[in-house]
């Protein structure tokens, strides 16, 4: 039924369409500011949702992970205590233990890549959020195989102005915001947002008597300045510092929210981030920016490995605790050149792009793993440096007054130096080659009709400790096995993507259609085995999968005071090639974490002259939570609402997530851990957050 009202979704969007008009009265005009050039969401031929603050402050998002199910085909996995992994069209990593992932969704904010620290995606002052879906790899490089997810502070300027918050909710949740900027002398402006949140987290520890062991305590500041040096040159900074100081106690043996741990775990982030560009316009018709960014991030991710006590089932127990500390230094250079202004190029008005990247990634990993039965801890440390080198351009053409060609190209090499306490030392590299094709149409002055074929990569990496611990492999010997399994290969990611993006300002509507298709070639998929009774995971190569559906957004005016708003998505995929460890063949099956359905719709509206109200549900289809076995999550429907009230300059709300207090399952995991039935394999969950409700107040100035 579900997949029949998508398709009539998409025939009602293409009717929109044809009788759409060129009057751009009360439209408004989005701007997606990751784009090489400055084009608005219906000129860029790829399906890219925007997030705006108006959608942040009616979930009451205070995190990424918090507005994610309003995207259509867009998932993400727990196993932490906010979402680390982001997973689009059903491609993307779930977790991260020993193994060194290279995520297929990367994370950009104010233009310093996170990948793979999505802790710090605090959402408090950001001023949009950019989702760009399919392969990136020509526009963002290695770590946007699958899509890139970009957030953008709210932007200094000259008039003085701020925002105070302050809320609270229940879990003994309290936030505290201040935000403020202005004119710092004549040439320079500024703003610094700081928050504050504090939260109990979802679960009791009845063993230590305690309802805080998943307590979040976060500190972000971020700081963005803007000078005018001369006429000619503009420089920009961004400063960044995240203090996230979180617990992490999630897993219960009776699948609830109430655990036994005796030493529950962390999840922590320390990170301090600069960016500096400066931009040089004095050649008139292009510009100049350099750009350089460095980010420091110490994170401990540690965990009660048997979620129970000494006791608990004498004879059968057994006790460890495992932690992951990792210290990460990124460096990136990046020179790019673009037109300002259209020239004559083989004979057609053209846009175009050329830059030069330069990437260094600098990670060391510590695990301390101690097991009681064993009697002694385990440390296993490795150190990863990887070098990646860029050569990317994009060329927009005027073929005719409606007919338009772009074409992007990017050359990417990377090296890696990798060494562990296990001696397992390699040095893969490769030459990586991504890039776009599309033909566009215009047939009203905001509506557009485009074709693209574009190809994104991934590189490949190293796996350590699995292999280091692989003594009981029945193989000639364990240089053998480290020999064919040291290594995984780079991923390829293949998309044909067709779409309208369309605007009708006298019916008050717009909305965007996608359908995609996508080939994926040496998938890298993550592979389970127990060594020295630890689950340790390695990256491996299936041979293929392809990932194919719709997606489709629509929002408008119904009357004056109230609008409504839909996101949904269809999503097919399959594995091929792929046998797990104990020898199971899951070719044909569906790829883990890509629900075959998701959706948001609501509506929002306005009563007298101060009131507002919005309301919206979000719905997910139930998905494989792994490649390495068949347990699959229940499909979800939440609810979400707000009433709020201004005067003046203040903003008092009411707001609500997840009201019919849905138990939402977020990851999963198949294997014996409960000592009290002699450890019979069983399906443990973690569950997204329950039924919440808050106040927050607010005042601008």
């Amino acid at each position: 039924m579900l997949k029949q009202n998508l398709f009539a979704l998409t025939a009602l969007s293409l009717g929109f369409a044809a009788n759409a008009q060129s009057d751009q009265e009360n439209i408004e005009i989005i701007t997606v500011n990751a784009d090489f050039q400055s084009q608005t969401l219906n000129e860029i031929p790829q399906s890219i949702a925007i997030v705006d603050p108006q959608t942040m402050q009616e979930r009451s998002a205070e995190h990424l992970q918090n507005v994610l199910n309003s995207v259509a085909n867009i998932n993400f996995s727990g196993g932490t205590s906010t979402a680390r992994f982001i997973q689009i069209r059903g491609i993307g990593e779930r977790s991260q233990f020993v193994d060194n992932v290279n995520p297929s969704v990367g994370l950009l904010i104010d233009g310093i890549d996170y990948s793979g620290l999505g802790a710090a995606a605090t959402l408090f002052d950001i001023g949009q959020l950019e989702v760009f879906r399919g392969p990136q790899s020509g526009r963002f490089g290695v770590n946007s195989l699958a899509g890139m997810v970009v957030l953008e502070s709210e932007a200094p300027s000259a008039i003085t102005q701020g925002r105070l918050l302050a809320g609270m909710a229940n879990y003994d949740e309290q936030r505290l915001g201040v935000a403020v900027g202005g004119a710092l002398g004549e040439a320079t402006q500024a703003r610094l947002s700081v928050l504050q949140f504090n939260q109990d987290g979802f679960t009791s520890n009845a063993f230590l008597d305690r309802d805080d062991t998943e307590q979040r305590d976060e500190l972000s500041a971020r700081l963005g300045l803007s000078s005018a040096l001369s006429d000619d040159w503009q420089v920009n900074a961004n400063l960044h510092y995240f203090n996230i100081d979180n617990g992490y106690d999630a897993f219960s043996l009776e699948n609830d929210r109430v655990t036994l741990s005796d030493q529950p775990g962390s999840d922590a982030l320390r990170s301090a981030a600069v960016r500096l560009a400066a931009v040089y316009s004095g050649w008139g018709a292009s510009e100049l920016e350099l750009s350089v960014s460095r980010l420091n991030a110490d994170s401990e991710y540690s965990f009660d490995e048997d979620w129970t006590y000494v006791g608990i089932a004498p004879g059968w127990e057994y006790s460890s605790f495992d932690a992951y500390f990792r210290d990460r230094e990124d460096t990136t250079v990046e020179g790019r050149l673009r037109s300002t202004e259209p020239v004559t190029l083989l004979g057609l008005m053209s846009e175009w792009t050329l830059g030069v990247y330069a990437y260094r990634k600098n990670q060391q990993l510590t695990r301390d793993y101690f097991n009681w039965d064993i009697g002694a801890p385990a440390l296993f440390s490795s150190d990863q440096e990887r070098n990646h080198w860029a050569l990317y351009g994009e060329l927009i053409q005027q073929l005719n007054t409606r007919w338009s060609l772009l074409t992007g190209l990017r050359l990417e090499r990377y090296t890696t130096d990798y060494l562990d306490s296990n001696q397992v030392a390699e040095e893969p590299s490769d030459t990586m080659i991504g890039g776009n094709l599309s033909l566009r149409y215009q047939y009203t002055d905001n509506s557009r009709w485009y074709t693209t074929l574009a190809r994104g990569y991934k590189a490949g990496g190293v796996n350590g400790e699995a292999l280091g611990r692989a003594k009981d492999q029945q193989l000639e010997s364990i240089e053998q096995y480290l020999l064919e399994r040291a290594t995984f290969a780079p991923e390829l990611l293949w998309n044909l993507e067709s779409g309208l993006k369309w605007a009708s300002p006298n019916q008050g509507w717009t909305g965007r259609v996608a359908v995609f298709y996508n080939w994926r070639d040496d998938v890298q998929l993550k592979s389970w085995v127990n060594r020295d009774q630890s689950f340790v995971g390695f990256l491996e190569n299936a041979a293929s999968g392809t990932n194919y559906g719709v997606e489709a957004e629509l929002e408008g005016q119904l009357t004056d005071g109230l609008s409504a708003f839909a996101s949904l998505g269809w999503l097919n995929t399959e594995i091929d090639g792929f046998v797990t460890e104990d020898g199971e063949d899951m070719s044909g099956r569906d790829q883990a974490h890509a629900p075959n359905y998701t959706a948001n719709i609501g509506l929002r509206g306005v009563l007298g002259e101060h009131w507002y109200w919005s309301v919206q549900t979000d719905l997910k289809d139930g998905y494989y939570f792994s490649n390495s076995h068949n347990q699959k999550a229940e499909a979800a429907t939440q609810w979400h609402a707000q009433i709020g009230y201004r005067w003046d300059n203040w903003e008092l709300k009411l707001w609500g997530r997840n009201l019919t207090d849905e138990d939402v399952e977020v990851r999963g995991f198949y294997f014996g851990n409960d000592p009290r039935d002699q450890y019979v394999t069983e399906t443990y969950l973690q569950y997204g957050e329950p039924r919440r409700v808050g106040l927050t107040a607010e005042y601008q100035f």
